[in-house]
């Protein structure tokens, strides 16, 4: 946030260059209204700043206007050296617009990528074992009782490389969000979570026609990344997942009754959050959607996410 003293310098500084506006005019004292802006802009002051500072100069300037026709020609001057000191700002917001846009496609592609692999390991890989195995009983046939016992061994050593495999497939892509939805989807992942960290964990989830499937991709992984922070920080015995749908937008929330920590601890500028941090606000970003995490020391943790539906 600017300081006092910041803003009583753009605040001297706007006065001034839309004093030379008012008087000459032209290209040159509109340059200074973009360079104002480009300062503002710089010291992180919003649009709503630059309007207060507009007002509070312009207000100077009517009190020392004469006559209702220079009051006019004052305004009119004013609003186009505002609309200029703007412009910074509708650069960066169109940039950001278009940056959104971009990592929304790469989302998209990195998401097909991660299908096809699936498939792939799903698929493929599991064909090439099941001719393994084959190959192996004809082998097994042939062979001693006690060279059987050793191929036995083999075997299920190939079965765990394919349980293994299995795993990999639905880590990249579950096949069961393409076929059913968020709901199913995460009701699979919450199952096999538990299984593996004896963890109580449950989804509550709303009953109706599916989302659209940017928004279900997105909760997933965001649901996915939120349990796997619990189950490497939080020493939770329960875990309670929550998907509703109201009007305009849905909200997602993951809750653990764990050790929870103090949340002003959590960084605020995204250099110095992690990656799994940085994902959720990327892919959120993306939908116009948003993340909050609520916590304390002792209290457990709550991840409440809401992305909007008719963007």
């Amino acid at each position: 946030m600017a300081t006092k003293s910041i803003l009583d310098e753009l605040d001297m500084e706007y006065a001034g260059a839309l004093g030379d506006y008012v008087a000459r005019g032209g290209e040159a004292a509109l340059e200074q209204a973009y360079e104002v802006g480009r300062r503002a802009l710089s010291e992180k002051l919003a649009i709503l700043d630059m309007v207060a500072i507009h007002h509070r100069v312009l207000a100077a300037l009517l009190r020392r206007s004469a006559t209702r026709e220079e009051n006019i020609q004052l305004v009119a001057k004013a609003g186009e050296f505002l609309a200029e000191s703007l412009s910074p700002f509708e650069m960066t917001h169109r940039a950001f617009m278009e940056a959104n846009l971009a990592l929304s496609r790469l989302n998209e592609i990195l998401e097909e990528e991660n299908k096809r692999i699936a498939h792939a390991l799903h698929d493929e890989a599991g064909q090439l074992l099941a001719a393994v195995h084959i190959s192996l009983e004809d082998l097994a046939r042939g062979l001693p009782p006690s060279a059987r016992e050793r191929l036995q061994g083999v075997r299920k050593l190939l079965d765990q490389i394919e349980e293994q495999l299995r795993h990999l497939s639905h880590e990249l892509r579950p096949t069961i969000l393409d076929d059913l939805g968020i709901v199913p989807a995460l009701e699979f992942l919450a199952e096999g979570v538990s299984k593996r960290t004896k963890q109580h964990i449950t989804v509550e989830a709303f009953k109706g026609e599916r989302l659209p499937a940017p928004v279900e991709t997105a909760l997933y992984r965001i649901v996915q990344e939120g349990l796997h922070n619990v189950t490497k920080h939080a020493k939770a015995t329960e875990v309670k997942i929550r998907i509703e749908r109201t009007d305009g937008q849905v909200i997602c929330s993951v809750r653990d009754n764990g050790v929870g920590f103090d949340s002003s601890g959590l960084p605020s500028r995204s250099d110095e959050q992690g990656l799994g941090l940085i994902g959720m606000r990327e892919r959120l970003n993306a939908l116009g959607g948003t993340f909050e995490i609520r916590t304390g020391p002792g209290s457990g943790t709550d991840l409440e996410i809401k992305v909007p539906l008719e963007r």
